[in-house]
């Protein structure tokens, strides 16, 4: 239950913190959260990973369906040399899960190091 919360408030969090600020809040979000919550390092990373992925997912589709994969595509093509959009909204996803995951770790260590 306290990783399902953690799951929701990082993702909530992260999405009000860069409708303000630049995207790496993301990273700060991820990381305050196991921390606030007192979740360790394994916690932490899942709960970071999916949090981010789940949002950049949900907000990338939100933005891509509506002008039906013309400028994923194009950047697709741009990037990858393919207009293959789901492998660049793979990528994305997966950066972003990365990026999460790994600050959640960072916040589930710090717990174990300065709360024993």
């Amino acid at each position: 239950m306290k990783l399902l919360l953690s799951i929701l408030s990082t993702a909530i969090l992260a999405a009000i913190a860069t409708w303000f600020f630049p995207w790496w809040t993301i990273a700060v979000c991820a990381f305050l959260i196991p921390v606030l919550l007192n979740l360790g390092a394994g916690k932490g990373f899942v709960s970071g990973a999916l949090s981010i992925i789940l949002l950049w997912l949900v907000v990338i589709l939100m933005h891509d369906i509506p002008n039906q994969h013309i400028l994923s595509s194009k950047m697709a093509t741009l990037i990858l040399g393919s207009p293959n959009y789901v492998v660049l909204i793979l990528i994305t996803i997966v950066l972003g899960g990365f990026i999460g995951g790994l600050s959640g770790l960072s916040g589930g260590m710090m717990n174990r190091a300065f709360r024993k």
